[in-house]
């Protein structure tokens, strides 16, 4: 794996496995459920997401907790392979980092505690979001997204 890919991959699930470890249990999200930080622009709401992004499927199986933790390590897996084959700019490295330590630590999640910590909750301007989210998710939106648009491979003499 390319070492910017793979410091990437660290830096996420570090930054998001500590931001659980600190929201869910420094400040015991995990029994106050709820805590306004800056209302209504950014809240804590503790939320046990056994399936996917929103709750799609969401289910309390066992079966099901496995196959959404082989799922994460496969599409991790997959990119890493893609990688090997297709060099990419900085920014490609740097997208495909993210998108897989998001992955990996959400799997870590479900693979410890049977359900993806989730706990950022944000609404604005009279649009109020029931949903509840965690940084990984962010990291895996920004790295899908980031490799649309920067998987292009470099060219001669390009510093991307």
């Amino acid at each position: 794996m390319h070492r910017l890919t793979l410091i990437s991959a660290l830096c996420a699930l570090l930054i998001d496995q500590i931001s659980k470890w600190v929201v869910v249990f420094g400040i015991d999200l995990r029994n106050q459920f709820e805590l306004d930080v800056f209302p209504p622009y950014l809240n804590f709401r503790m939320a046990w997401n056994y399936g996917v992004n929103f709750g799609l499927f969401a289910g309390d199986s066992l079966i099901q907790r496995w196959v959404l933790i082989g799922f994460a390590l496969a599409v991790s897996a997959a990119i890493a392979i893609w990688l090997r084959r297709t060099p990419l700019g900085r920014l490609g490295y740097i997208s495909a980092g993210l998108l897989i330590g998001g992955a990996l630590s959400n799997a870590l999640d479900r693979a410890i505690y049977g359900a993806v910590a989730d706990f950022l909750n944000m609404s604005c301007c009279g649009l109020d979001n029931p949903f509840a989210f965690n940084l990984a998710d962010t990291f895996i939106f920004a790295g899908a997204i980031g490799l649309v648009f920067f998987a292009d491979p470099p060219k001669s003499g390009d510093t991307k």
